[in-house]
């Protein structure tokens, strides 16, 4: 953490935070929610030794960077042009994208609308940005959730979600990084009805520190989190539908950058959200690409359940850009 150095600047109309470290070409990490920056802790200064410029961004509405309160300022107009506006802010053309979840998919919205942007996408457990033509995607978790209980329902609106997490983060947080994990199996929070709370449907979570995380680092969120409240994070959700139509252009298109991918075999996402064949289906999806690789035993949370094997991958990848 020596290294690593804070930024702070004005990116496409709102107060962004940031920390770098390195020099070399630019590699920008993208967290999803509920994370920070922090999130790539064990990354940072592994990329930064192999000689890249690493910067890991707290996401529009999460962390020290700012959270509209409107979620219209969600969609893919804003978030592709905070990855656009960082890239200019720092100087650089060109920058190598790794992301999870919300972060991720803005840089696949960024590789579609400004391909000379981006060196290379590296996705962590979503493969694709999920995309339905036949029902957007709100709609869709509106229909699961007259069933069983189901997140992306009941963050729809603002309300209850947030002020309840707001009220309670140490324990939504403990619960929620466990729940994700490769420990449980995150699709059992579905064996609840409709109208539960989250934190009632999520699992109770054994003692910290765990071997991927520790009471200091859980820490960390808590107090972020407790200063910021969750509603920037939740809009991402209820921009979902914005987001959806903005991507329509893009329907049976091929994501042009070249492309390597990293799952687990616990992700809920590659099980709940992604089709019968997520990894299957790469090839319809993008037209370079170069890795794909899984990791056992880990969860949506693989960048720290298995740090040492997500960095020596993304280095494998990273020098085959060099030079």
């Amino acid at each position: 953490m020596a290294n690593w150095a804070h930024r702070y600047g004005k990116i496409n109309g709102i107060d962004m935070h940031w920390i770098e470290e390195g020099e070399g070409p630019l590699v920008i990490l993208c967290h999803g929610f509920p994370h920070l920056w922090f999130s790539w802790r064990h990354q940072i200064p592994v990329i930064a030794a192999a000689g890249w410029r690493v910067v890991a961004a707290d996401m529009r509405g999460m962390g020290q960077t700012e959270a509209p309160a409107d979620p219209s300022q969600y969609d893919c107009d804003h978030t592709v042009g905070d990855l656009i506006g960082l890239m200019d802010h720092l100087g650089e053309s060109e920058a190598v994208f790794i992301g999870l979840d919300f972060g991720v998919f803005a840089t696949y919205d960024l590789a579609f609308r400004h391909p000379e942007r981006v060196k290379a996408l590296i996705g962590l457990e979503n493969p694709v940005a999920p995309h339905n033509p036949a029902i957007s995607p709100l709609s869709e978790a509106r229909e699961m959730g007259k069933n069983h209980f189901l997140h992306i329902a009941y963050f729809e609106h603002y309300g209850h979600a947030d002020e309840d997490l707001a009220a309670h983060p140490r324990e939504f947080l403990t619960k929620v990084f466990y729940a994700l994990s490769g420990d449980y199996h995150y699709l059992d929070v579905w064996k609840h009805p409709p109208g539960t709370s989250y934190r009632a449907a999520l699992p109770e979570a054994p003692p910290l520190p765990w071997y991927w995380l520790g009471e200091i680092e859980l820490e960390f969120y808590v107090s972020e989190y407790s200063r910021t409240g969750f509603t920037g994070g939740l809009n991402w959700y209820r921009a979902m539908d914005l987001r959806w139509q903005q991507r329509k252009q893009f329907e049976g298109k091929k994501n042009p950058a070249p492309f390597f991918f990293i799952g687990s075999e616990h992700d809920v996402d590659l099980e709940g959200f992604h089709g019968d064949d997520p990894l299957g289906q790469l090839k319809n999806q993008y037209s370079d690409i170069r890795a794909v690789e899984m990791i056992g035993h880990a969860g949506h949370m693989v960048q720290m359940e298995r740090a040492e094997e997500v960095n020596a991958l993304i280095l494998k990848f990273l020098g085959t850009l060099k030079g």
